[in-house]
């Protein structure tokens, strides 16, 4: 039985830091300690490999401050529906096939905030999703289940 779902995945190719925009694809490729096939943070990040977001995170900022993003404006890899990112910090869970481990949470950063608004900052703080570790290798599809 699924916890959680995935609803998109983005990738945002070049550099961290560099502002170019998400791109949101069907299916990301995931390698063990790598991170996303293509994404800026490939290679780059022994803990953190891969981002996840709750949509109902984002949709209650829309609600509560009335900035609306659209998902992949939150520049995080993977937002699911369905599912308390916060709880799984330190735990093994799979999404699709691919194990993985949260390994801290993902606070709003001023990049972010610069990017889209300000309110971002306030309105994501502690529900600005989750850090994993990639455990093995797989394919990430839209639809996915994602289970603790």
């Amino acid at each position: 039985m699924a916890d959680g779902t995935v609803v998109l995945i983005s990738i945002v190719q070049g550099q961290p830091g560099d502002g170019k925009p998400a791109e949101k694809v069907a299916t990301a490729t995931a390698i063990a300690g790598k991170g996303l096939e293509g994404d800026r943070y490939f290679g780059h990040a022994e803990d953190s490999q891969v981002s996840l977001i709750e949509a109902e995170s984002l949709d209650a900022l829309a609600d509560d401050s009335g900035l609306k993003l659209e998902y992949g404006d939150a520049r995080r890899n993977i937002v699911t529906r369905g599912i308390a990112l916060n709880d799984l910090l330190d735990k093994e869970f799979t999404v699709g096939g691919v194990a993985m481990r949260g390994a801290r949470l993902s606070e709003p950063c001023q990049h972010l905030a610069d990017l889209t608004d300000q309110k971002v900052v306030k309105g994501l703080a502690h529900k600005g999703g989750l850090k994993a570790q990639i455990l093995t290798d797989g394919e990430i599809r839209v639809g996915d289940a994602i289970e603790i």
